[in-house]
């Protein structure tokens, strides 16, 4: 389809997107609009950044009347308490010129508050299923008007651990509804949850995990350990006209707070940290800052890899090599948006050689490696997670290789050491004693 034009929108629909600037559907929003406007169960499979809020809020907000009920209508799930105010502030851009109540609920803040605002009365509700499922067991929220179910992002879902949560929910709604669901992958688990709920679901498949997204260019850097990467990080950082808007991306929360802590010096007030041991309003808050454009550098884990929607990332950097390739493409889908151009760059030392060479094969695209600046120090210093392992030598709790314990013994005492003979002793007893063979003994006259 060339234009929103050709969908069949409301004119308060085609309002918010001029508004918004957009006048061109993506793949993933032109292929969705009318199978869900049908009515059908429908499973996609598209990359982060393809446009899939929209492909499901556009039909969706098109069916959608207005209605003074309390309880929700349409009901979205999302992994993260950071998704679903995206969602929720998409939700409300399309619908400016509509009467349309939405509600966000996610874990980490008073549930009563959030029961209470629920029992006002929504149209569209935003929520991950652990909150979720709390509110309904709380009776702070009823499913019983649900017809429209949208399950975003459901492969990091099952990832976190909410299979349970899903399942009990299922259990809640109505059974006569449409189901929608959004994966960047498919995996066993995926399958399984569309066989037990989903009704003749069809499938759209848009970039699929491994194809390579042709508006990123990719490159990567050879650099030995921790301290390697962070003074090559340090160093392209400090071209600020080409890093405009860097996201880097770590293995785990203390590697994120130790390159923190180590860039701290030298970028210390456009820098920022996102992860999830961080407070609920420090989240939010560095989102905020590097979506405004307050820190032009985010550290952040793969808690806000999938899913979370940023501006003009000029870079995104993966300091380390993940361990699942298809982490690799969610990383690097949070630039290049839009159809605008972006630079993917990936830092790799001599032991993460295999798991680069998974992402590459997944790709069938070898990543150009670029020579390692001569200006930057290359140390050999090591961090304790980077350090060999040494076994300890004189601990007291360890047992020699000699000594090999054998089976318990000691010899039993004398009256132990009778035999049983069973049924054979006792007749040689009565032979012996000429116990009378009946009963009685006597005759009785």
């Amino acid at each position: 389809m060339s234009g929103f034009e050709d969908l069949n929108l409301s004119n308060q629909l085609h309002n918010a997107l001029a508004d918004l600037s957009f006048d061109k559907p993506t793949p993933i929003q032109s292929e969705a609009y009318p199978v869900i406007l049908s009515g059908k169960d429908l499973v996609g499979i598209a990359q982060t950044g393809t446009g899939k809020t929209f492909a499901y809020l556009l039909p969706l907000l098109r069916n959608l009347k207005f209605s003074k009920q309390v309880n929700p209508r349409i009901l979205v799930l999302v992994p993260t308490r950071e998704l679903v105010l995206q969602v929720v502030e998409q939700a409300q851009l399309l619908t400016e010129y509509m009467s349309v109540r939405i509600v966000g609920v996610y874990g980490g803040t008073n549930i009563n508050t959030q029961g209470q605002e629920v029992a006002q009365g929504v149209d569209i509700l935003v929520a991950t299923p652990g909150r979720l499922y709390d509110l309904t067991l709380n009776r702070l929220l009823q499913l019983k008007s649900v017809n429209k179910v949208v399950i975003d992002e459901v492969d990091v879902m099952l990832d976190q651990g909410f299979r349970f949560q899903l399942q009990n929910i299922f259990e809640l709604l109505p059974e006569r509804r449409q189901n929608i669901m959004f994966s960047a992958t498919m995996t066993e688990e995926v399958d399984d949850l569309i066989a037990d709920y989903f009704v003749n679901a069809q499938r759209i498949s848009i970039a699929l995990s491994g194809t390579r997204l042709d508006n990123i260019t990719q490159l990567s850097y050879p650099a030995q350990n921790f301290h390697t990467k962070a003074n090559l990080l340090s160093y392209l950082l400090s071209d600020k006209q080409v890093y405009k808007k860097v996201l880097v991306f770590v293995a785990s929360k203390k590697i994120a707070d130790r390159l923190y802590d180590t860039l701290l010096p030298g970028h210390g007030s456009e820098l920022g940290i996102i992860h999830s041991n961080k407070s609920q309003n420090f989240r939010i808050r560095a989102i905020e800052d590097f979506d405004s454009g307050r820190h032009r550098i985010l550290l952040a884990t793969d808690v806000i890899g999938r899913g979370l929607d940023f501006d003009q990332i000029s870079h995104v950097v993966n300091f380390d090599v993940p361990h699942y390739p298809e982490n690799y493409m969610h990383r690097i889908g949070r630039t290049g948006r839009a159809e605008q151009q972006g630079t993917a760059i990936l830092f790799f030392s001599p032991k993460e050689l295999e798991e680069k060479a998974a992402i590459e094969a997944l790709m069938d695209y070898q990543i150009p490696q670029e020579n390692f600046p001569p200006q930057v120090e290359v140390t050999t210093t090591l961090i304790p997670e980077e350090r060999p392992k040494n076994k300890e030598i004189n601990s007291r709790h360890k047992v020699s290789k000699a000594y090999t314990p054998g089976a318990a013994f000691h010899e039993k005492k004398e009256k132990n050491k009778k035999q049983n003979l069973g049924g054979s002793y006792r007749k040689e007893m009565a032979k012996k004693y000429k116990k009378p063979k009946t009963k009685g003994g006597k005759k009785r006259r």
